[in-house]
């Protein structure tokens, strides 16, 4: 039996939505965050609330492969910045739970942390060279190995997924697999939760969650506030969607009406 048959209870029918945090003022900044506590800035509060209103209107065009009804419970990492996105889902969804879960708090990035990539290319050139060819070897200085965080990630995990599977029938893979055929895809009753957190600890869920080895780390990547959705058919993960960023549109599209004023008054093309 693999480690994910053993942390995916047999049978389990459930969705799994993974939600990045928005920009923190570190992020604004370019400054290495690990552990560190950094606020939300304001581009990061606006994006938490546009992510909140997505979660809320799953099925407004084009839907997200998501099942009806509030999640069965908003968890996440008990850092600020994924907290407050935390709750501002928590309350546009009307989840009856929120709570935090330390089993994914971002990976430690010691003295790293709150050093801008600059700096840290300049005073461990070695070192930010390794993280970045073998992550699975290598961790900054004073920080956490990936294989330390899987440790903490996999019983965060099984508390979310004993959760999910709490009285709802289990499902079965003996059903239609193959998109577009009837009868593939969640049941409009089926239970979901959500999970906020931080790009590198949810790298390490998702390989754990897939069971993929630890050195596919850089394999996953989350935009600010994307939206990941997970759905385990009958005990078995299927990966429906990643790093969605679409409810962001409204900031981009600003962005760029001020910068064609900005061009407009200088005359550049």
């Amino acid at each position: 039996m693999t480690a994910r048959r053993q942390l995916i209870p047999e049978g389990l029918d459930a969705t799994l939505v993974l939600v990045r945090h928005g920009e923190s003022e570190w992020i604004r900044q370019g400054r290495f965050q690990g552990q560190s506590e950094t606020p939300l800035s304001a581009l990061g509060r606006q994006q938490a609330a546009l992510v909140a209103e997505r979660l809320a209107d799953q099925h407004a065009s084009p839907a997200l492969p998501v099942p009806g009804g509030a999640p069965r419970e908003v968890v996440h990492s008990p850092l600020s910045r994924a907290a407050d996105v935390a709750r501002a889902i928590a309350e546009a969804c009307a989840a009856p739970v929120l709570r935090a879960e330390p089993g994914i708090l971002e990976l430690s990035q010691g003295d790293w942390e709150g050093v801008t990539s600059e700096d840290i290319a300049r005073r461990w050139p070695a070192e930010i060279s390794a993280w970045r060819h073998n992550p699975n070897l290598a961790h900054a200085p004073g920080g956490e190995s990936i294989r330390a965080v899987q440790r903490r990630v996999r019983p965060a995990l099984a508390r979310v997924l004993d959760e999910l599977g709490r009285d709802y029938p289990r499902g079965t893979v003996d059903r239609p697999q193959v998109g577009g055929y009837r009868g593939v895809g969640q049941a409009a009753d089926q239970p979901w939760s959500v999970l906020v957190a931080h790009d590198g600890v949810f790298k390490v869920v998702m390989l754990t969650l897939l069971d993929l080895p630890l050195d596919r780390f850089w394999t996953f990547s989350w935009g600010l506030t994307g939206i990941t959705v997970l759905e385990l058919r009958g005990g078995r993960p299927v990966l429906r969607a990643h790093n969605l960023t679409g409810h962001l549109a409204p900031i981009e599209d600003e962005q760029a009406r001020e910068a064609a004023e900005r061009r407009s008054q200088t005359g550049a093309l």
